[in-house]
């Protein structure tokens, strides 16, 4: 038996693209913010070849959301091997093949999109990755190599955005 859960988004945020960039971190942990960063400098573009989202620290409110695209590309901070900055696409079907260390909100991202599969309504995942090397710390302010990364993050979203819509 297959249960679709869908939220009347058309009142919170009305579809207009089949794709949805969905930036996910926590502005208040300093590079762990990036995902939404990179949103914001789409929005402040007036980028408008997907819809865009900000969807904070992710977590199952954001279910009926992806639920409602064909494709979701989700921006968000990895701490991996890689140095601050550093920009890569990955295409993640279930939560074990995300990093290990996604960011400080990964076990409520991993776990919505465990949700949506187990649900039987599962959009394809992109996901970019941006390295950052600490969260610890409280602040606003991004790191200089994180955001030099955000003009990469960027193109790397239009580019995604662009091969999936031929």
């Amino acid at each position: 038996m297959q249960v679709h859960l869908n939220l009347q988004i058309e009142i919170l945020m009305p579809i207009q693209n089949n794709i949805l960039v969905l930036g996910i971190g926590n502005i208040l942990l300093n590079d762990e913010g990036v995902g939404i960063h990179v949103v914001s400098a789409l929005e402040k573009e007036g980028y408008a070849a997907a819809d865009l989202m900000d969807g904070g620290t992710g977590g199952f409110h954001l279910l009926g959301f992806i639920q409602s695209y064909k494709t979701v590309i989700i921006i968000d901070a990895s701490l991996d091997q890689f140095p601050a900055g550093h920009v890569r696409v990955l295409y993640p079907k279930y939560a074990k093949d995300f990093p290990v260390q996604l960011s400080a909100h990964e076990v409520g991202l991993k776990d919505l999109l465990d949700a949506a599969f187990l649900l039987g309504n599962m959009p394809k995942i992109h996901l970019v990755a941006i390295s950052i090397k600490d969260f610890q710390d409280m602040g606003m302010e991004l790191t200089p190599e994180v955001e030099a990364a955000i003009p990469d993050a960027v193109k790397t979203v239009k580019d995604l955005v662009n091969s999936l819509q031929n």
